[in-house]
């Protein structure tokens, strides 16, 4: 293919080899499904590299965010807080439980949960069964004050790290601070097992009774029987031999992604129009996708540019469209971020971040000739 028209993706899976290992070894040792050596291997080398206790292998990161939530004893009627500007995923799982989610707007800080936002929601619901904050593109939340909150409280906090596996606030590993943690291995995460999600969290008890969930909550008799409902939620040994394998190039990912948002900065710095995802001064952020917002006053708008990537085989996306703003989610609540209500697109700024801006490419295979072509692109139109 011409180098010069390859597509450029978003954030395409990276093989790297070492998957083929694992694969088969378990096609060689016929434990193809549903669990065996890699399932047990990838949760322990996961947990190890993230820093925390335990770990349960999922068929995806939604299936790990409604397992939380049902370890959080989450029923109907009970109303959860939740990131508003996220993917649906996020949420989709409060529903399933007839529970109902509250929204909770960005701060401008790192486009995550504001802590001033969710104190206000507090006081509307005093009593919510869950906090479910996610730490969105990669980039850590403010963590200090989001469980401080929680703690006031007494709710549990879930954290959905399915876009920052391997970013650190403090030093810590984000999914590993709340309650329960959740990381995904979708296709275009920074390591992919094609399909797929782990849940994690120190108390033990926990992560043994999502394995019990997750397997269709087969009581320990000879005989099939079962005392509660369950699911098919388990990761197969086939897929987490991937995960084995993506593992060991997890750093590598890493620091691919940094070096793509420092490029952008840096030869976009000039545009003013233009300005980058923000980071959190007290975290270290994986950049699974370096995103921009552009001044609205610009003659380039959002739509324009995604087109002119396109026209060149590049791709992009919009923003996640908050949540408050889907239609199947019209009747649920939303708190804005204090003060945002005159000087914010839609009054908030989680729609300001959606109606201005746009997800770049930042797939890890990109090399300098690729970003090169992509920021010309970008500089032409403005």
């Amino acid at each position: 293919m011409n180098q010069e028209n390859k597509r450029l993706y978003l954030s395409s899976p990276t093989m790297n080899g070492r998957e083929q290992e694992f694969i088969k070894e378990a096609f060689d040792t016929n434990w193809v499904a549903p669990l065996g050596k890699n399932v047990d291997e990838f949760e322990r080398e996961l947990a190890g590299f993230v820093g925390i206790g335990h770990a349960a292998a999922l068929s995806s990161g939604t299936a790990a965010v409604h397992l939380a939530l049902k370890l959080c004893d989450v029923t109907a009627g009970d109303v959860v807080f939740v990131s508003s500007l996220t993917f649906s995923a996020s949420c989709n799982p409060i529903v399933y439980e007839k529970a109902v989610p509250v929204f909770i707007d960005s701060e401008p800080d790192t486009w995550n949960m504001s802590p001033e936002a969710l104190r206000e929601a507090f006081k509307k619901y005093p009593h919510p069964k869950a906090v479910v904050l996610v730490h969105l593109y990669g980039t850590p939340a403010k963590l200090d004050e989001i469980m401080e909150i929680c703690k006031e409280h007494h709710v549990p906090l879930i954290e959905d790290a399915a876009e920052s596996l391997s970013a650190t606030y403090k030093g810590k590993h984000t999914g590993t601070f709340g309650k329960l943690g959740i990381y995904s291995f979708n296709g275009n995460k920074i390591i992919t097992t094609s399909g797929g999600g782990m849940l994690v969290s120190e108390d033990e008890s926990l992560i043994k009774k999502a394995r019990f969930l997750s397997t269709q909550s087969r009581d320990p008799a000879r005989h099939y029987q079962h005392s509660e409902i369950g699911y098919n939620y388990r990761m197969s040994n086939i897929l987490a031999g991937i995960g084995r394998g993506q593992m060991t190039c997890l750093a590598e990912h890493k620091h691919k992604k940094n070096e793509i948002y420092k490029e952008y900065k840096k030869q976009l710095a000039d545009i003013e129009a233009i300005t980058l995802n923000p980071m959190n001064p007290d975290g270290d952020a994986n950049n699974w996708l370096t995103c921009i917002t552009i001044d609205p006053k610009s003659h380039v708008s959002p739509d324009l540019l995604m087109d002119a990537l396109e026209a060149e085989n590049m791709e992009s996306r919009p923003i996640w469209k908050p949540m408050h703003l889907q239609p199947v989610f019209a009747e649920c609540d939303f708190f804005r971020h204090p003060g945002t209500e005159k000087h914010c697109a839609g009054g908030s700024v989680s729609e300001t971040i959606f109606t201005t801006g746009v997800c770049l490419p930042s797939d890890v295979k990109n090399t300098q000739e690729d970003m090169e072509r992509i920021i010309a692109v970008i500089r032409s139109l403005f």
